[in-house]
């Protein structure tokens, strides 16, 4: 949710559901630019100033700039604020509980008035003026226009070899998981494009990390596509934002995106049953396996504390617990936990996924010994059955009694 304050301008106050209407506003405008920004003070006022120039030259009175900012502590948005008394076509949104830019995005086009929406970075390294050739790909029937660094036109400044041998990798790795997503245009990695209203409307987004593009094609309705070359530039003002945890980030919306879309995510919304989740869930009792070998052998091997067996293996398991209760819930039910900060919901989180998965061990004994005694007598093949059957139980009874919207402040 965004509210006005005194000032004139867009505070994000709350978290909502990451969905596009068709027309938010009856006075709706031709095209909506979004321009995420985070500590770029140094150049909001030029690309405002040369953006304004372009579009009023092409577009004049039929457009709108929505910069929205996370909370930069060199605080952008206070000088973009400033802005708007001589901008009227500006509006600036200071974003205090969320961060990400594809989140960022997202939220801008939330209150877009605009037929078209777009996206371009707030560094000046994507240049203002080709907004003209995607607007008129659009005006010509396009869906979505992409600003593509790999057609006639375009290219990279001064990009290191590394800089180029990580960003053709990262590609591959994407072609590799979204094939279907990334093999249709030639720069999926573009943070410059627009995007027509209809085809991201009514999508539910879960955004994440900063390559917003892959969102929204794996996810809208998007047909005709059109790419326009672009020369990334290099930033003159401000720091860079490309860290290591940008390119887990990334890793981590492919393996999201190829979870809950194309058949598989068909599959997982046509059966009610949450892939996506389930898969998290069972990286992280995968990891909790490892924590209970390596605290047991810690505990009870005769060259460590050499601890009784069975005291070992109660404490290891309990280690276990916790670490998978820590990693379910701030990763596999983040959205859940999120909701849910205050430290007695917590403990009462814990507590339950511990009953639970003491069922689940319970569960497992008996189903090992059922399909031992009574089906197949081969012990390694019966004890994965009942492994298998006891993550179900353990997934989907914590869906439904510890990872679950009940108190909300």
């Amino acid at each position: 949710m965004s509210t006005i304050d005194n000032h004139n301008y867009l505070v994000s106050v709350s978290t909502e559901p990451f969905v596009i209407t068709q027309f938010k506003h009856h006075n709706y405008l031709l095209f909506s630019l979004i321009i995420p920004t985070y500590k770029e003070r140094e150049n909001i006022q030029n690309l405002v100033i040369r953006l304004t120039q372009i579009l009023d030259g092409y577009i004049p009175g039929e457009y709108e700039l929505i910069i929205v900012d996370d909370d930069s502590p060199d605080r952008t948005w206070e000088v973009a604020r400033m802005l708007m008394v001589d901008y009227p076509q500006l509006q600036v949104m200071r974003r205090q509980a969320e961060r990400g830019l594809s989140s960022a995005v997202i939220r801008g086009w939330q209150i877009a008035r605009g037929d078209i929406l777009g996206v371009i970075d707030g560094d000046l390294q994507h240049p203002p003026q080709v907004i003209l050739q995607m607007l008129d790909a659009m005006v010509k029937g396009a869906d979505l226009a992409v600003g593509s660094r790999y057609v006639d036109g375009g290219g990279v400044s001064r990009w290191s070899i590394l800089r180029r041998f990580l960003s053709r990798g990262a590609q591959i790795l994407g072609l590799m998981i979204l094939p279907w997503v990334l093999g249709i245009i030639s720069d999926p990695m573009s943070g410059y494009f627009l995007v027509r209203r209809s085809c991201v409307a009514g999508v539910t987004f879960n955004p994440v990390g900063y390559k917003i593009l892959l969102e929204v094609i794996a996810r809208g309705n998007v047909g005709k596509i059109a790419e326009v070359g672009y020369v990334f530039c290099e930033r003159k003002q401000g720091e860079s934002k490309v860290t290591w945890k940008q390119y887990l980030d990334y890793i981590h919306h492919l393996l999201r995106l190829r979870l809950s879309t194309g058949n598989l995510g068909r599959f997982s919304q046509h059966m009610g049953f949450p892939i996506g989740r389930f898969f998290r869930f069972g990286l992280v009792g995968l990891s909790g396996v490892f924590v209970d070998m390596a605290v047991l052998y810690l505990l009870s091997d005769p060259t460590t504390l050499g601890l009784p067996l069975i005291r070992s293996k109660i404490i290891a398991g309990e280690i276990a617990i916790l670490n998978n209760f820590l990693w379910n819930d701030a990763w596999t039910f983040a959205d859940v936990a999120m909701q849910q900060k205050e430290w007695e919901q917590r403990l009462k989180r814990f507590i339950k996924f511990n009953l639970i998965c003491l069922a689940g061990l319970v569960l497992n004994v008996v189903i090992l010994n059922l399909v031992f005694n009574l089906i197949l007598p081969n012990s390694y093949i019966a004890n994965l059955i009942a492994i298998t059957v006891a993550t179900f139980w353990n997934f989907w009874v914590n869906i439904k009694l510890s990872w679950r919207v009940t108190q909300v402040k």
